[in-house]
């Protein structure tokens, strides 16, 4: 199965809410370079794409909505902290804002985001658009009568290839009978067809990090989707989770290669429109920073927005 893998993280959350910068303290070991499911999605998407961000490590600005996500998302973390029959919408919603405040103390660039920040109309339009999520949320799932193994569970595992993958995973519901199902809450607006094949990436990425873990396949893959109420459920198996094995090792020997080369070429689709660096890409007319060669970079933690959605 796998060499050296690790599986860590609980119920109340012990994943760091932020990643890393990929530049290692002077005491500090250097992390190995891994896969995670958004860098690996970016790359498939966008070969440049992903040299603006693993590389080149461009600031993006994030959206009111992936912000909005990171705090939802946030919030049912600590609400499957609580005991059982203190999962209520009056006690998601109790931990709406003391959950921004920790948020935006970690990361105060996001405050920027509202024109007025003294104002308080322009965040309260904001808490209840995350209000209506939660509630969604609830009529989709009855949390009390759910006991997770993990939430916000960080999962590394090397394949026998020698390619290391690293993730966070939502929520992970185990069976007493072993069955394992992956949970993952989408809150973005992202058009269902490309989103849905995104998401699906990224479950079938946790899938092969579980089944290289633990040696079973998980049971089910499920996709909640909060702004419309709708869920979608996938059932893996073995081969395809071979099948799809080998293409993640496909897509980091390609990164390997542009790596060495400097060529990362830029893909135009339909999610161009919401790419932030297109004064950088040559199909929009601008030019990206000189390379600065391989560096060996750490693409496989994942950021608090990129797990958000």
């Amino acid at each position: 199965m796998a060499n050296g893998s690790t599986t860590t993280g609980t119920a109340t959350g012990t994943a760091p809410a932020t990643a890393t910068s990929g530049v290692a303290a002077p005491d500090t070991p250097r992390r190995r370079p891994a896969l995670s499911p958004s860098r690996a999605g970016d790359f498939k998407q966008c070969p440049l794409l992903y040299r603006f961000r693993a590389v080149d490590k461009l600031p993006e600005t994030p959206t009111k909505a992936q912000v909005r996500g990171t705090l939802v998302h946030s919030v049912l973390e600590r609400l499957f902290a609580l005991p059982r029959a203190g999962r209520t919408p009056g006690a998601a919603r109790e931990l709406l804002r003391p959950t921004w405040s920790q948020l935006a103390e970690e990361s105060p660039e996001w405050t920027e985001l509202f024109t007025d920040p003294a104002s308080e109309e322009e965040l309260t339009e904001w808490f209840t658009s995350a209000e209506k999520l939660l509630d969604s949320y609830f009529a989709m799932e009855d949390p009390r009568t759910l006991d997770p193994e993990a939430c916000e569970l960080h999962v590394e595992a090397e394949l026998n290839s020698g390619v290391l993958l690293r993730g966070y995973i939502d929520r992970l519901d185990v069976a007493p009978t072993g069955e394992i199902r992956v949970v993952d809450y989408k809150t973005g607006a992202a058009p269902r067809e490309i989103g849905e094949a995104k998401a699906m990436f990224q479950m079938k990425f946790y899938a092969v990090v579980l089944w290289r873990l633990r040696g079973v396949v998980p049971r089910q893959l499920k996709l909640l989707y909060l702004s419309d109420g709708q869920a979608l459920a996938y059932t893996p198996d073995e081969k395809e989770l071979a099948r799809f094995e080998r293409t993640l090792e496909a897509i980091w020997e390609a990164i390997l290669r542009a790596g060495r080369t400097g060529d990362f070429r830029p893909s135009p689709s339909k999610l161009c429109g919401w790419c932030s660096h297109q004064q950088h890409c040559p199909s929009f007319g601008g030019t990206p920073p000189e390379y600065p060669g391989w560096p060996e970079p750490d693409p496989g933690e994942e950021s608090a927005l990129d797990r958000a959605d």
